[in-house]
């Protein structure tokens, strides 16, 4: 636990000295609550939802996918090809708590910012706040778990470190709009409602949704859950399989 411990405040260290991690990760997604909160009046409805808590739900998930899926895979990539990675490998600091103080501390990331999130909902758009802050924890923490899952997996694609942001934010940023984090789903073309039906972040979001709007999220929300844990245990299966500790760029072979 003292390991852990330590890793961890290093790891937060880390975060809030990088200002492009700590603006696109952190703060990006409060920015665009402000910005998009600002535009719609209090009687204002996206989805038959009141559109402060509208955004506000979708922008959390926003945060989420931003922080454990994008900005993990940017940051692992660019650890693994600078050679970070094989010299933790290297030391008497076991992998495995090196990893989970990594996720430990996005975790941690992603609250605060959730947590600014509820008080810019609460007090400057007149969002609805969560039904049961439990629920909300638990969302929270699936959605955390699930696209760093899948973000691990991710960095096993990714070849080099200058190519690592081109190739998230081709999948990720497709992901947010089609999924539903700004407007409904319902007013998209059909082709482009048939692939958010199949994206995780759209699921996270329905979830996210019915936490700010039903009491029983939890069994209102069985598929989605189902849904969100599925794509993070396929994440942890293709993470186990296709991450790496040592540079890929220009080993033999490829």
């Amino acid at each position: 636990m003292r390991l852990f411990l330590h890793e961890l405040t290093a790891q937060q260290r880390i975060f809030w000295r990088s200002r492009e991690a700590a603006f696109f990760t952190f703060l990006l997604p409060i920015i665009f609550l402000v910005l998009l909160g600002s535009i719609y009046g209090d009687s204002d409805t996206i989805g038959g939802v009141n559109a402060g808590t509208y955004l506000l739900a979708g922008l959390l998930g926003y945060g989420i996918v931003s922080t454990a899926f994008a900005g993990l895979a940017i940051q692992l990539v660019v650890r693994r090809e600078s050679g970070v990675l094989k010299r933790v490998r290297g030391t008497p600091l076991p992998p495995r708590v090196y990893m989970s103080a990594v996720i430990g501390s996005t975790l941690l990331v992603i609250g605060l910012e959730a947590v600014i999130q509820l008080l810019i909902g609460k007090f400057l758009i007149d969002a609805d706040l969560p039904q049961s802050p439990g629920t909300f924890v638990f969302t929270l923490l699936l959605g955390t778990v699930a696209f760093a899952a899948l973000g691990l997996a991710l960095t096993g694609l990714v070849k080099s470190a200058e190519g690592s942001s081109a190739i998230v934010n081709a999948i990720y940023l497709p992901m947010v709009f089609i999924s539903g984090v700004f407007w409904s789903t319902e007013s998209m073309p059909a082709f482009l409602r048939a692939i958010a039906d199949v994206l995780p972040l759209t699921y996270l979001l329905e979830l996210m949704r019915h936490v700010f709007l039903e009491e029983n999220a939890l069994s209102e929300s069985l598929g989605a859950i189902a849904v969100v844990s599925l794509w993070g245990a396929v994440g942890v299966v293709l993470a186990l399989r296709m991450f790496r500790w040592e540079p890929r760029e220009g080993m033999s072979g490829t």
